[in-house]
This record gives structure tokens, sequence and C-alpha cells, in this order.
């Protein structure tokens, strides 16, 4: 056993919460991507701040990743740790009208969780694939909704490891952005505010909205959602199928034939299908209409 690997144990506490060469195709819902060098689950807040400052401390990369469903990770892993939420922050409880719930809990199990409530409000963040912790990071939104409505404050870990709660306004949340990434913060909770409903209301917004997202979005094949951000003053999908990409394909990768702002693996995509098929889309959309496309998808790892 490696050095590093004998002090992560240490930091991580438990010799089970830690696995080598762990393939990410199974933590994301691309379903492609290599290895992870270290993968671990802390437990809590203190030992996910001892994982971090030995990574820091020997210069290791890491990634906190949580339902991998925004991400894109090389066919030649990640040389680095990979530290995973979705166990130990996956907390959600009520408080009166509010919710306050863990970064690893998945938004599908707060909306059920705020259901069973009778409380409204996160209606749309029902069939979002992602977790809490990412929504927050990225002000994920949907079908007129967006975290921003709902959220009341969010507890976070600074670089240098203090924990401290910030404010919805301090954090910044515009269009797929937040103050998050450019402060370095880890998201541990937040806190959401809701209001008390008619839960057979609430139940039918949700079916009415998991019925549109079936009939709009390939949620057959695996994906990570909306592939590129939304340009100012255009749509994504509609540039592409102007292009004539419908069903474009590279490899096992293809333009969604449902909606074109959707790219999806076909059962035997490489992530380097993916990203050599965005990088044709971009081009073909910039040369037939100027428009710049950026990719939504975070990418980790050599490509």
């Amino acid at each position: 056993m490696s050095d590093f690997l004998l002090r992560l144990t240490k930091a991580a506490k438990d010799p089970e919460r830690i696995k080598t060469g762990e393939p990410m195709k199974q933590h994301t819902t691309f379903r492609t991507g290599g290895p992870a060098a270290y993968f671990v689950s802390p437990s809590c807040t203190e030992e996910l701040s001892a994982v971090i400052k030995l990574c820091r401390q020997e210069h290791m990369p890491y990634y906190i990743l949580g339902n991998g469903s925004n991400l894109l990770i090389s066919d030649k892993g990640y040389e680095g740790v990979i530290i995973s939420m979705e166990e130990g922050f996956s907390q959600i409880q009520n408080e009166g009208t509010r919710i306050r719930a863990g970064a690893g809990a998945l938004l599908s199990r707060i909306a059920r969780q705020a259901l069973a409530s009778s409380l409204t409000g996160f209606e749309f963040a029902a069939g979002i694939p992602g977790t809490l912790g990412g929504a927050v990071v990225m002000n994920a939104g949907a079908y007129g909704g967006e975290m921003k409505q709902v959220l009341i404050s969010a507890r976070v870990l600074t670089g240098e490891g203090e924990v401290k709660a910030i404010s919805g306004e301090e954090l910044e949340l515009g269009y797929r952005t937040s103050c998050i990434q450019r402060e370095g913060y880890i998201v541990l909770s937040a806190l959401l505010q809701l209001q008390q409903g008619d839960k057979s209301s609430i139940q039918a917004r949700m079916e009415e909205l998991a019925e549109k997202r079936k009939e709009k979005q390939p949620l057959e094949y695996p994906s990570a959602g909306s592939t590129f951000k939304r340009p100012e003053g255009w749509f994504a999908g509609k540039l592409i199928e102007d292009a004539g990409l419908k069903g474009f394909s590279v490899g096992g990768a293809q333009v969604s034939e449902k909606h074109c702002g959707f790219v999806i693996n076909r059962g035997n995509a490489t992530s380097s299908d993916i990203i050599e098929l965005c990088r044709q889309v971009r081009d073909r959309v910039k040369d037939q209409f100027g428009v710049e496309l950026e990719m939504e998808i975070k990418r980790l790892g050599e490509f």
C-alpha cells in the first residue's frame, strides 16, 4: 500500500470508504469514463476536510462528486481523488415549511419528501438527475423554476477548512452560475424555503412535468442532460437541429433525435466519442450561424 493511500485511509477513518481504480462509468449519468486512482466517500464534514487537507498537502488533484449528472470523465480516468458526497451527505429533514438537506441528497428525493409533507415550490426539480450540492453550485432550474427561488442559505467548506453559512443573496446565483466556483467553496448542505400546499395538486404538477420530460427528453439513454449552455438570444437545441445535426453520431455518441440539445450514449459510446461529437457540433453551428456554443458539461481528466 502506498504512503498516500495509507494517509488517505487515516483521513477517511475507514478503509471501506476508499476504493482504488474505481470505474467512473459507474458514477456518471453518461456511463462513460475510465478509472479513478482513488475514490473516497467521507461520512462527515470532519473526514471531508481531512481528505481535502491531505490532497492539498500532497498536491494531489481532487474532485467533489455528486450524482455525476453534469460530468464527462476521460476514458483514461482521473489521476487523483474523487470525493463522493452521496453516501455521507444525503440526509434530508423538515423544519416546518423548510427543508434542510445534505449536498449529496438527490433532488428527486427532496422533491418526494416535500410532496409527502405537502410542501410546494420544489416540483420543478423533481426530474433533475442531480444532487443538491451541484444544484446550488449551478443554480439548477427547469420549467420556470430555479434554486434561486427557494434557497435560503447554504453551508459550505472554505478553502481554509472553515465551515460557514452563506445566504442565497451572497451566493450570487445566476444562469448556471454562483460564487461557489470562484471562491473555491464546497457545498455541505442547504436550507430551502417552501410553502404549504395541496398534496394532490403538488402530485399532479410533478406528474405533469415528468410527462413533459418523458415526451421531450431522451430519458431512455444515458446522457448528462442539456449538453450546451443556452446562448444569449438563441436556443442551443434549435441551432443544432437547424444545422442539420439531428441524429448525427460519432461512434456510440449521438445528437438525440428527440431533443437536439442532448447528446446521448447509444450504448457503447466512449468519452472520446462524446467530446469529438461536441467539437463537430460546435464547429458546424459556428460556421452556419456564427454562434459559439459553450459546453455546459464539466470535463475531468485528460482529453
